[in-house]
């Protein structure tokens, strides 16, 4: 088994546990109840120029334990007055050390929309999203089934939530737009072995439609990288490590831009 198939096992058994605490029909009922959402996540990567989501998270399978303190509300407020677009938040707990408290949290203390960043496998997971107050969730290609990205789209769509779509290689491309994915985030790191390959993002930017949004994922470490995404016409970039392990997060996100 690869990481990635442990990851969407475990996010499985998570979610059967959840429903015995509450039940599909009553998470449902409870996130169907609030207002329908905006989808300010969109909106906040539609803007000119390319937008930053930057990462709260602990640790990852790749770099194991990345920040051994980890106040989050203090690294989500540094990266809104930073002029972050948009927060990243890890709630798998296992491999990431996140938790949904976390998410809750964070979305209370800032007012930027906030990416629950799980490995998502059920519906069940993205009510649960809403009702943490996220305004997105994050879809991974390569751990769904076609009818599967297109159902939860849809309840995305029902709920005011965005979608980032998660794709590898073309196939996923072809997959999450086949689903009516508005917004394609392409991962730089091979979640199967852990290389990382930033010509990923070029490679597959000519088989995404201008008019759907694309954010660039993982690997991303310079304002020359930015600069490159920028010009093949990324809307987005989406950066973790390099700002986690950041003593100043304000700085380190405003040398990232030095070259835009």
């Amino acid at each position: 088994m690869t990481i990635l198939d442990q990851l969407a096992d475990y996010a499985k058994m998570r979610t059967e546990q959840a429903k015995k605490e509450i039940p599909a029909e009553t998470i449902r009922q409870m996130a169907m109840a609030l207002p329908r959402g905006t989808f300010p996540f969109e909106q906040a990567l539609k803007k000119p120029g390319i937008s930053f989501i930057c990462e709260c998270k602990k640790a990852s399978p790749s770099k194991g334990l990345i920040a051994p303190e980890f106040p989050y509300l203090q690294i989500a407020r540094e990266y809104e007055a930073a002029g972050a677009d948009c927060i990243s938040v890890l709630t798998e707990p296992k491999w990431f050390l996140g938790q949904n408290s976390y998410l809750k949290e964070i979305t209370d203390a800032v007012s930027i929309p906030c990416l629950r960043k799980d490995f998502t496998v059920d519906e069940y997971m993205i009510y649960e999203a809403r009702l943490l107050g996220a305004s997105a969730v994050l879809l991974i290609c390569s751990i769904l089934t076609q009818e599967q990205l297109s159902a939860f789209l849809e309840i995305c769509d029902t709920l005011g939530l965005s979608a980032l779509v998660e794709a590898h290689d073309e196939n996923e491309v072809q997959m999450a737009l086949k689903a009516g994915a508005c917004i394609i985030g392409v991962n730089n790191r091979n979640l199967k072995d852990f290389s990382v390959d930033t010509d990923n993002s070029r490679r597959l930017r000519q088989r995404i439609p201008p008019e759907v949004l694309f954010v660039s994922e993982s690997g991303v470490r310079s304002a020359e990288d930015i600069k490159l995404l920028q010009e093949i016409g990324a809307d987005a970039v989406l950066i973790g490590e390099t700002l986690m392990r950041a003593p100043d997060k304000t700085a380190r996100l405003a040398e990232l831009r030095r070259l835009l």
